[in-house]
């Protein structure tokens, strides 16, 4: 065969970087020659097509939502062992918890019943304020 001979990328860090969401620039840059140019992306589509049977942008469409979505689901579950809103936040998202909040609704008379235990303490205060300053006018 002449010419150049094929450009080969590790496989194990290809799918490392598809699974961080990397975009192809990012990709070819990381793939850098011996000169330190980053790859071209005509041959990584080539490589992508050879070794996976899709270009790049159908390989990544495949596999990039499913890998950054275990990453980031592995993340948070971390994250939770630390942070009592994130394990919350996941109780809620994932175990279908939420937050209860019981009103209870008071009959009428029950009502008027509180707003006269509510008006007993005041009066009380009232009535100490007079005799406090009774006693200081005798003073």
């Amino acid at each position: 065969m002449a010419g150049r001979p094929r450009a080969e990328f590790d496989k194990k860090q290809f799918t490392d970087l598809i699974a961080l969401g990397c975009e192809e620039d990012e990709i070819c840059w990381f793939f850098r020659d011996e000169t330190g140019k980053p790859a071209n992306r005509d041959t990584l589509s080539r490589w992508c097509k050879r070794t996976y049977d899709l270009n790049f942008q159908e390989y990544r469409k495949q596999n990039s939502l499913m890998a950054l979505k275990i990453q980031l689901r592995k993340n948070q579950l971390e994250l939770s062992k630390k942070s009592a809103s994130m394990a919350i936040w996941l109780g809620k998202q994932y175990l279908n918890q939420k937050d209860r909040q019981e009103i209870a609704v008071a009959s009428e008379g029950s009502l008027n019943d509180l707003i006269d235990g509510l008006r007993e303490p005041v009066n009380d205060i009232y009535s100490e304020a007079e005799s406090v300053d009774g006693v200081m006018e005798a003073e």
